[in-house]
């Protein structure tokens, strides 16, 4: 009882607060220009005051889907027309949105789920409202990329959203091999129905690394599973999962560089270029210190001027490095 009544009083004393802020954002207009809000991609509980605020005050609130945007602002108690705007509509419907703004209205903007214009062309009427010297602000909030992000447990430091891959394993495939070896974490968007595919291709293309799905982020079956790409294509196909996917993967892991790999390296170049230039080729593409790969091809030199090199002229002198 004790702990319920504490909990009750912490409960009004959160409400009273978050009722007095509410308050205080809905009774300060907008400024005229374009309000990019991030509503939840799953939990309701999880939309900002300051976007509540902007939906209810706004002069003109633009959604993805209007029904589905009616979920939402009927939950909050939010009664107000909206429009649509969304890719189908949006070289018919720009034009009339700028036209609100040079009117110095307030335009809200919001996707179904999360940050507005993510993986989506809504980028196309930002660019045209900063062309036209509009203000525009985002008022931030859920993302479904950066929630997966930080429940993967995977490297945070330095991460690349690459959207949605194309839906045809060939494109599919091709654009994979375009990432496969940037040195950074890679967040990915796919449907349900493609998953299995994809982490297949995956697997194919980047081999090993860490991986990780998100699907249902905030909803009551969240779920994120980690693994190798191999071991989450097998799930997928065993138990194909519901909701939207996110797809984690770790960057490409740096295997050491032998001597041997080096000196294979070095070898059919030494017979054609400059010492310096071979070192310097073979640094550089295999990310060695230049200085090893000198000793390398010094001792390579060495070999062959003693009759073990490969036949030929041999490579040229030190002193033309």
């Amino acid at each position: 009882m004790a702990e319920r009544a504490r909990l009750s009083g912490v409960a009004a004393g959160l409400a009273e607060r978050a009722a007095a802020m509410l308050a205080r954002l809905a009774e300060a207009p907008l400024a005229p220009g374009l309000y990019l809000i991030a509503t939840p991609i799953g939990h309701l509980g999880d939309i900002t005051l300051r976007a509540l605020a902007a939906l209810s005050t706004a002069d003109v609130l633009y959604c993805e889907d209007t029904r589905h945007s009616r979920i939402l602002l009927a939950h909050y108690a939010i009664e107000r027309s909206t429009r649509a705007y969304h890719e189908h509509n949006a070289e018919r419907e720009r034009p009339r949105i700028l036209a609100e703004l040079a009117a110095g209205r307030s335009v809200a903007v919001i996707a179904d789920a999360g940050t507005p214009v993510i993986a989506d062309p809504g980028y196309k009427l930002v660019r045209a409202a900063i062309a036209a010297g509009h203000r525009v602000s985002s008022l931030p909030g859920p993302s479904a990329l950066l929630a997966a992000l930080a429940t993967a447990g995977l490297a945070t430091d330095t991460f690349l959203f690459a959207g949605f891959l194309p839906p045809r394993r060939a494109a599919r495939q091709a654009r994979l091999r375009e990432l496969a070896g940037i040195a950074a974490t890679l967040i990915l968007f796919e449907a349900p129905s493609r998953l299995a595919a994809c982490l297949d291709d995956i697997d194919a293309v980047f081999g090993e690394r860490e991986a990780a799905v998100a699907r249902e982020l905030t909803k009551l079956h969240e779920e994120v599973r980690r693994g190798s790409p191999a071991l989450l294509a097998a799930w997928a196909r065993e138990t194909p999962p519901k909701g939207e996917m996110v797809i984690i993967l770790g960057p490409p892991v740096r295997r050491p560089v032998t001597d041997e790999t080096i000196a294979a390296g070095l070898s059919p170049l030494l017979a054609h270029m400059r010492l310096s230039e071979a070192v310097r080729t073979v640094a550089e593409g295999l990310g060695v210190p230049r200085a090893r790969a000198y000793q390398l091809a010094l001792a390579l030199q060495r070999d062959w001027e003693r009759g073990r090199g490969p036949p030929g002229d041999g490579p040229p002198s030190p002193e033309q490095g």
